[in-house]
């Protein structure tokens, strides 16, 4: 990159004054910097594209390995589960061959019962709140809901109920 140094810098000036004058200079200086910016944003846009699109293929790289990864997991899992499955599967031959013919005849004799299916009984067309009922009593909150007569009536002072 290019060193401006002070001395340079107040060379460039000097030669812009006298060249262009020094009633055009504040705007020549002023479309000069406003290039000058616009340079920088679009080589700071430049950058910061070519770091995303680094970042992007080492993503893509990691997802790779990653979806090795749980290929390899899954293969070894499987191949578990198929050694289980052989074993269980000669554990039952030899449970067989073991007890020859005595459970055939004990499942016959004992067959399986399961519980009669019973309704909840709740009642389900009320609406339930999230909060329980314990804690709405033990903060202090109504859950029952009262008129204004009954509750003027319930908080009237003794002496001041007059019925008739």
């Amino acid at each position: 990159m290019i060193d401006f140094g002070f001395d340079k810098i107040a060379l460039i000036g000097a030669v812009a004054l006298i060249v262009i004058g020094p009633e055009k200079l504040p705007k020549v200086a002023r479309t000069v910097g406003h290039l000058f910016g616009k340079a920088q944003r679009y080589v700071a846009d430049v950058r910061a594209e070519v770091n995303r699109s680094i970042e992007l293929d080492e993503l893509k790289k990691m997802k790779t390995q990653f979806e090795d990864a749980a290929r390899d997991v899954e293969q070894s899992v499987q191949k578990g589960v198929g050694e289980f499955q052989s074993g269980v599967q000669s554990f039952e031959n030899d449970w067989r061959d073991a007890t020859g013919g005595l459970e055939s005849a004990a499942d016959a004799a004992i067959a399986p019962t399961y519980p009669q299916y019973r309704h909840p009984k709740k009642k389900w067309r009320v609406k339930r709140g999230a909060t329980p009922q314990w804690y709405k009593h033990k903060a202090g909150v109504r859950s029952r809901a009262q008129s204004g007569a009954a509750r003027v009536a319930r908080f009237r002072p003794p002496g001041a109920r007059t019925g008739v």
